[in-house]
Parts: structure tokens; sequence; C-alpha cells
């Protein structure tokens, strides 16, 4: 195989990629040349596990400390003539199998259709000429063309980015696009932090630009993380580790029991088949048969009903799983919040006006009384710049419909709802010019024909935009001049904002004479618009309803601390106040060599900001460590690691990526947090009523222990023959308790 692979693209320069991947700028590879290096790498295209094959799924129901002994049971029936009591065994088993292979079944290949996408095609340049290739074809030192909208399919260093922006929410967690150049970074650069790659799986929001495939499939970034998802061990569920240690020490018994019987009867010159038939006995007394049906058909039943509630479980034993759960790692984007930006209110010179968060765009001074667009000229100037400065686009129906930065969609939708939508102003006010957005300048303006004149609409970083500005629009509709202390005032102000978690934008203006002046000069100020990725409703009863029921719930984010914090303290996270720990504090944890007390910090910390895929992982291991039963929420390919190492992980059914769903035990088909409440509600029933009808059966066992076992102890008959027993067992153990089993939600969590 040729090698094309390249260490550390993100720090070579452009001029460099080139010639190592020996390709031309240009025009692309030649077909020829592209064809023989698609047969000499494998195709892009990321790893997916084996489909589960039905003889694991039925393997996986056979690996019970109990099942084997009733196995073993059966066989010494077999080997001494007991043909009933062997079949009967047997049949046990059966049933027990096929109730849990038929569920298990119904819950993968659900998973399966889930996971089936479309094919993704992208534009390439080969020979000189664009052209749409299916995705899968892509290899590396492939010219792709980037546009808005465009899903990147391969790792790529960028060569031209013409204010380009990125969406890589699904691979670091950052919940706003990212500036993307084509200026090489350090080699210990961290992922989110090279703007000169655009990564596999991630979308752009704004501008265009060309890169230069430098890997593809599981050698992408996303691939890694895929690969490392898959290599993740799970751990066994607390039932199935509870199951087996009472298995372990019935075998013991059961094995005690018969060995005394048996030798007992020997030694008191006994019938040695008769002492072996009483072992036999004894062995099956022992044992719950009725426990592995029981328990088997609780699981079932909470997940059907769980699926009711778009709660998709994988794995029979997971429903319990989520009843033991002491602490949920969640994540923020999506989660927690509603993942879409939305207008939470505007600042202006002597006032705020805030946007009602029930999403009718209804707007409230700080005394809570309405305003109007048309009685506020400063209202209606930054709603009107908003719409006018952009190069989004909204559709008339679902978010999906949408393209564009996430936080112009905003704006235009506050808009739209005062009656000021972006294709009637831009009919009134039509657009001659654009001046895309500059990450030099961290400004964009747009340049519309106004009665004669010309209306510059600008809006930006306000740092830049301030600066941009001479003056500032008053109350009254006249405007002030903008000196030094009151810039400096405007930007305390967006400190503020910015450190309760808002994003800020500078909204600002002016009329001119002549359409081609500089945009970004002698500017009037209009206000801050400020934005926010708002919390879901129902989060916040979720989360106090899971703290009331002592369960922890902490935030795992790619953001910055400060947005981290308010985000949690408005999810009704913590206890007080908030314990954040970020960036460099997260790369010391390590859980072979950290102390009881560093655990114990960690323990203690309600949000962990600027988290990388491998701290992910490493807080699922520390907080197991410190025992702990974790269910962790995700849904992009960074947390699919941490999802399979959990003791349940949760992926997001509608947004979740097929690698976080392949990782994940239990899907959430709503995206929902309250979801998982109600889902924990049922596992810690279905906890409850086992417990119940195992304590049940096991007083009936010691009651037939020791009728045998006394009866074989003055030298009495055996009263009760093995299948008897096991008649008992199967009628009594199973049928009679099964209310126990099967009990409703009341004072259970």
């Amino acid at each position: 195989m040729p090698d094309h692979s390249l260490e550390h693209p993100f720090s070579l320069s452009v001029e460099d990629v080139i010639r190592k991947l020996k390709t031309d700028a240009d025009n692309g590879l030649d077909p020829g040349e592209a064809e023989a290096r698609l047969g000499s790498y494998c195709a892009n295209r990321l790893r997916r596990q084996k489909r589960k094959s039905l003889l694991a799924i039925l393997g996986n129901l056979f690996q019970s400390a109990i099942v084997w002994l009733l196995t073993f049971a059966a066989g010494l029936s077999f080997v001494f003539g007991e043909f009933a009591e062997g079949v009967a065994i047997v049949a046990l088993l059966l049933v027990n199998a096929g109730i849990g292979f038929f569920t298990e079944l119904r819950a993968a290949r659900s998973m399966e259709a889930l996971m089936q996408i479309a094919d993704v095609r992208t534009r390439v340049r080969r020979g000189g000429e664009s052209r749409m290739i299916d995705a899968r074809d892509i290899v590396p030192g492939d010219i792709v063309v980037l546009e808005v909208g465009d899903m990147v399919t391969a790792d790529l260093r960028l060569i031209e980015a013409a204010k380009l922006q990125m969406d890589e929410a699904v691979l670091t967690g950052e919940s706003t696009p990212v500036e993307k150049a084509t200026e090489p970074v350090a080699k210990d650069t961290a992922v989110g932090d090279r703007a000169d790659m655009a990564f596999k799986g991630t979308a752009v929001t704004q501008g265009s630009g060309e890169g230069l495939v430098v890997a593809t499939g599981m050698d992408t970034e996303i691939g890694r993380i895929s690969y490392l998802a898959q290599s993740a061990e799970a751990d066994v569920t607390p039932l199935e580790q509870r199951l087996d240690r009472l298995g372990h020490r019935l075998v013991w018994l059961s094995l005690g029991l018969a060995a005394l019987a048996i030798g007992a009867g020997i030694l008191r010159g006994s019938d040695i088949m008769a002492m072996i038939q009483t072992g036999v006995a004894l062995a099956v007394a022992s044992v719950p048969e009725g426990l592995p049906i029981v328990a088997t058909l609780s699981l079932a039943r909470g997940m059907w009903r769980m699926s009711a509630r778009n709660a998709l479980i994988t794995q029979l034993s997971s429903v319990e799983t989520l009843g033991a759960t002491t602490v949920i790692l969640t994540d923020k984007t999506g989660t927690l919040t509603e993942n879409r930006m939305t207008v939470a209110k505007y600042i202006f010179e002597d006032a705020e006006v805030e946007v009602d968060a029930d999403g009718d765009h209804g707007f409230r001074n700080t005394a809570g009384d309405p305003v109007s667009p048309d009685e506020d000229t400063r209202l209606a100037a930054a709603l009107r710049i908003g719409a006018l400065c952009s190069a989004a686009e909204t559709g008339d129906e679902t978010d999906r419909d949408h393209a564009g930065d996430p936080m112009e969609i905003a704006l235009l939708a506050v808009a739209k709802t005062a009656s000021l939508a972006q294709e009637d102003l831009v009919s009134d006010l039509p657009e001659i010019r654009e001046h895309a957005f500059d990450p030099d300048v961290k400004m964009m303006a747009t340049v519309h024909e106004d009665d004669g004149a010309y209306l510059v609409a600008v809006k930006g970083a306000p740092e830049e935009d301030l600066q941009a500005c001479s003056r500032v629009l008053k109350s009254c509709g006249e405007t002030g001049q903008l000196d030094d202390d009151t810039r400096s005032s405007w930007l305390d102000r967006n400190a503020n904002a910015a450190q309760d978690g808002l994003r800020v934008l500078a909204l600002a203006q002016k009329r001119v004479s002549d359409g081609e002046t500089d945009p970004y000069d002698d500017l009037d100020l209009i206000g801050l618009v400020c934005l926010i990725d708002p919390i879901r409703d129902d989060v916040p009863e979720a989360i106090a309803a899971r703290q009331n029921a002592w369960v922890r719930v902490v935030m795992l984010t790619g953001d910055h601390a400060d947005t981290a914090r308010t985000i949690a303290k408005k999810a009704g996270l913590g206890d007080g106040e908030l314990k954040v720990l970020e960036g460099p504090d997260l790369g010391k944890l390590d859980v072979e060599t950290m102390s009881e007390d560093d655990l114990a910090q960690v323990m203690q910390t309600d949000v962990f900001a600027r988290v990388a895929p491998e701290t992910k992982l490493t807080l699922v291991s520390l907080f197991q460590k410190a025992g702990q039963v974790v269910a962790m929420t995700g849904d992009g390919v960074n947390d699919a690691p941490a999802l399979k190492k959990a003791d349940i992980g949760i992926a997001m059914g509608q947004r979740g990526t097929e690698v976080a769903k392949e990782a994940a035990r239990m899907v959430l088909q709503d995206d929902r947090f309250p979801t998982i409440v109600a889902a924990m509600r049922e596992g810690r029933v279905i906890f409850g009523n086992i417990r119940n009808f195992a304590i049940y059966m096991m007083s009936c066992n010691v009651s037939q222990i020791l009728v045998v076992g006394l009866a074989v102890g003055a030298g009495l008959p055996t009263p009760l023959l093995p299948l008897q027993i096991l008649y008992l067992n199967v009628v009594t153990g199973s049928f009679l308790p099964w209310p126990l089993a099967s009990g409703p939600e009341a004072k259970q969590c």
C-alpha cells in the first residue's frame, strides 16, 4: 500500500501537505490515480460492530451459574435414568431462554433499524473537474469543495477558507460554530482548537472552502474515537453481578448438601442409588428454579413498558441497571438544552428588553411590562438589522428546514414573529451587496437600497463592533456620541452577559449616499443582542426528581466553564455553589494513580467543562472506582467510549450518531431527559420486585431443604423426589408469587 498518511497535518503548511500527498491543488487527483488509491485503501466508512447473531443472543442467556447448576442437575438425572426429572428441568431452561431470546432479539433488530442511514455524496475536484461522488470513494489526496450545509465526509486539511465556520458539536461537544482558517497550528493543539482542519461528521454552517483529504474511514478523528468505543470494555450489570454471586453460592451449597447426604447415607448402609437420588433432590431443592423465569419475565415486561415510553433497551439486564443507578453523567447540548439558539434579550443604552421564553417571542422590559417594536424604535431597529444582516435561511416547517449559523437563524425567527420577516424586509430594502463575515474584523455587513440612499446593516463581536461605532442610538430615536468611557461601559455589560452564559452580538447601522463606502466605519450602535441555547422546560423538574431519589446528576460538556456553570444552575444541578473543573485540571485525572482524597474531590464536582473524549472515559472509570453505578448520556461520536464503559450508556435516538447508538445499552427515541427519569423509575420498580420475589423463593427453598435434610438425617425415606420438588418450585415459585414480581410503581422510588 502506498504511504499517503500524514502525521500532524494540522501543523504543516498547505504547501507541505500538498507535496506530501502528491496531489494538485488546482486540478485535484487524476481519476486514474484516485482509482488506484481507492484500491489500496479501505473504503471511507467506519467499521461497524458485527450484527448480533442469533447464537450470540441465545448464548448470553446461558451464562448464569443458576442455569449451569440446573443443567448439571438435568445431566445427572439423565445419567441415572431419571428421564422425567431431566426432561422437566430442560423444559424449564428452554422456557426461560425462549422468553429472553425473543425479547433481546426484538431490541437488537430495533437498534439495527435505528442505525440505517442514507448514502452520502460529496463534491470533489478530480482531473480539473468538479464532480459529485459517493463519500465511500474518497481517498487521501482528494480535494473536497465545501459549501454551507455540507457534511464533511473525511478529515480535511483546509487549503482555502472564505469566512468558513463549522459545527463540531458531534466531535467536541462545543455548541457554537467554530471559525476556520488555513494557517497551521502547533502539534500539541487539542482537537477542538485545530482551526485549519475539518473533521469527518461535522457540518459547514457558514462560508465556503476547500480541503485536502488527509485521513479516511477509521483513520479519521471520528474513526479513532469509534475504535476507542469498540475496544472499551463494558462492565457487567449490577443485576448480573448479584445473580452471579447468588448462583455461585447456590452451587457450593448444593454440592455440599448433596455430598453430605450421600456420605451420611453410605455410612449408614443405605442404597447408593437412593442416596444419589436424595443428593439430586437436595440440589434441586436449593435452586430457585422460578427465579430465572420470573426475573426474565419482569425484565421483559419492563423493557416493553420502557419502549412504550420511548426508551429502547438493548439488553434485558440493563433494565434493572437503571434502577440501581446512583449517578448520571449527562452531556449538555441537546440533552439538557434544546440544541438551538434563541434570543434571550436586547441591551440598549438605558434599558433592557427580554424575550419571552415560552416560544411566542413576546417582549418585556425589566419591570415585566410588554414592549412593542411599533413603539420602541431601538427594538424595531435591532430586529430589522438582525434579519437583514444575515446569510441564513429559514424554512416554513421544522428546524431541519433551516440552513446557516444557529445564531442568525435565531435572529431571523424572532424578527419574523414580530412581523419583520426577512423576505418582507428585503422586498422593501433590496440587498445590493453582502460583506461576508470576516474572521479578521469579526463582523459582517449587508448594504440595502433605501429611498435613494443606502442602509448598511452590521453585526459582529461587541469588541470590534464598538470600535467601529461613533454614535449610539437613544430611546428618542436620535443618536448620541460614543466616547471611550461609554465604550468601556458597553464592554462591561457585554462581559457580564457572557459570564451569564449568553452569546452576545453587537448590532449597528448607518445610512450613506454611496453604496461602495466602507461598511465598518462611523456606525451607529443600536445595542447588544444576547442569545442562549435554552434549557428544556422539563429538565429542572426531572433533575430535581432524580436528586430527591438520591441520584446525582453531573454535567459533562465541551463548553467553557462560565457557560457550563450558568446552564448547570438553570438546570438545577448541585446543592448551592457549583464546583466546576475545566481544561488543565481534567488532564490530571488518572484512574490508576489518583489518591483517595483526590478521588473524593472529583466525586464532589458538579460540572466538567472542556471535556475531551478520553476524559469522559476516565471520569466514568473514576465514578465506578468510587463504587457508583454510572449512567452516561450522549449523542456524539466523542461520547461513544464513555457510553460503552458506563454501567448503562444512554444514546439519543433522533440526533445521536451511529457510533453512539452502537455503544449504548439504551436509546432515547425522543431525546428527552425526563424519559431517563421514567425509565429509572421503572428500573427501580423492577429491582424491588425481583428482590421481593427472590426473598420469597429462598424462604420456600429453605423449607424444602430442611424437610429433605432432616428426613435423611433421621434415616427416613426421602419425603420428596426431585421431580416433585421441581414441580412444587415451578408452581409455587413461578405463578403464585408473580404479583410480587409485577407490582406497580407505588412507593418503589
